[in-house]
């Protein structure tokens, strides 16, 4: 095999979880070339895996089918001599384009009645029974029902510090001072946040600890009102959501001395970094989407009720993130800053 497409998963920290398998691949091909079709908002990240030949980036939207859009990629992908395709995600349409262009090899999990797209199918586990999302992904670069082996690859990107120099220089942060980075948002839905409240509590702490820190919130222009409510609270926390592109993120996040994050595509990326990081964790499980950096430290209550993986919560009172408090997270995040002295 010398040349693979890649159809990358929707989301930031899906995509992160799934370099592991780009890494196993050229292991097992040495001279294979990987490509990768990716949404816009998630391509930034592939740019910056050095397994990824070129990122094919895409405003395909989200959960629509879009067959003539699909159609067009497809014939320009026709004459590019894939060998083989890996469908990341589960949808039906997820799995056109590389059927479209006649890839002979078309690598995925079972799902959506996909049995004429796919040509090498996984069994697809129930979503409870389903291993680590790094390893659900690494299993494609093996024959289904193969072993796979005991250690993987671990995610990791790279930014140029001189790419973090100018963002820095960009929005008035200074090199010379540490950076606390504070991501409030999760995309999936409240469930996995934080409250706002308890940032700006931890923002105070911070700020009586370390009052030459500089504290940044950073995320889409969604999480720009979660941000605003930390700053009502603690006017010294700069509200950039919104105001970088994932790319200048991943440049700042390169260089913040501390990351504090829900459970986010933004603590992968932290994680890939290799900064670090306190990972805030309620509905989801940590054991599922761990953040993968020896320089982590997750925090998760682990209540009965959790994890219940919902966006909402179902009982009505998320005690599983109102009862971390920020003077528990933020007796974490002293000993990380008194590290870096």
């Amino acid at each position: 095999m010398h040349k693979a497409l890649v159809i990358a998963p929707n989301w930031i920290g899906d995509a992160l979880m799934a370099q592991p398998l780009f890494t196993l691949l050229k292991r097992l091909h040495p001279r294979l070339t990987i490509d990768a079709i990716a949404p816009s908002w998630v391509a930034p990240v592939l740019e910056r895996m050095p397994e990824i030949s070129r990122v094919v980036a895409t405003d395909l939207a989200h959960g629509k089918l879009q067959p003539l859009a699909r159609y067009q990629l497809a014939s320009v992908l026709a004459d590019e001599g894939y060998d083989a395709a890996y469908v990341l995600p589960n949808s039906l349409k997820s799995a056109l384009i590389p059927w479209l262009a006649r890839i002979p090899l078309r690598i995925g999990y079972k799902g959506e009645q996909r049995y004429g797209l796919l040509n090498v199918r996984h069994g697809n586990p129930a979503k409870d029974e389903r291993p680590p999302m790094v390893r659900h992904y690494a299993a494609l670069a093996f024959a289904p029902g193969a072993k796979l082996p005991e250690t993987l690859p671990t995610p990791r990107i790279e930014t140029d510090l001189n790419e973090s120099a100018r963002v820095f220089q960009r929005f008035g942060l200074d090199l010379r001072v540490p950076l606390v980075a504070f991501c409030p948002g999760a995309e999936f839905g409240p469930a996995k946040r934080w409250p706002p409240g308890h940032f700006a509590a931890l923002a105070q702490l911070v700020r009586r600890s370390f009052p030459y820190a500089q504290i940044v919130a950073l995320g889409s222009g969604k999480d720009s009102a979660l941000a605003q409510q930390i700053a009502a609270e603690a006017p010294f926390v700069r509200n950039l959501c919104g105001q970088t592109s994932l790319a200048e993120c991943c440049a700042l996040l390169a260089r913040a001395n501390a990351v504090v994050s829900n459970d986010s595509g933004l603590m992968h990326v932290s994680a890939a970094l290799r900064r670090p990081q306190i990972a805030l964790f309620g509905s989801s499980d940590p054991r599922h989407t761990p953040p993968l950096n020896d320089a982590a430290h997750v925090l998760w209550l682990q209540l009965e009720c959790s994890p219940c993986f919902a966006r909402e919560c179902p009982l009505g009172h998320t005690r599983c993130l109102k009862e971390l408090t920020p003077e528990h997270v933020f007796a974490n995040l002293r000993n990380i800053l008194l590290t870096q002295r």
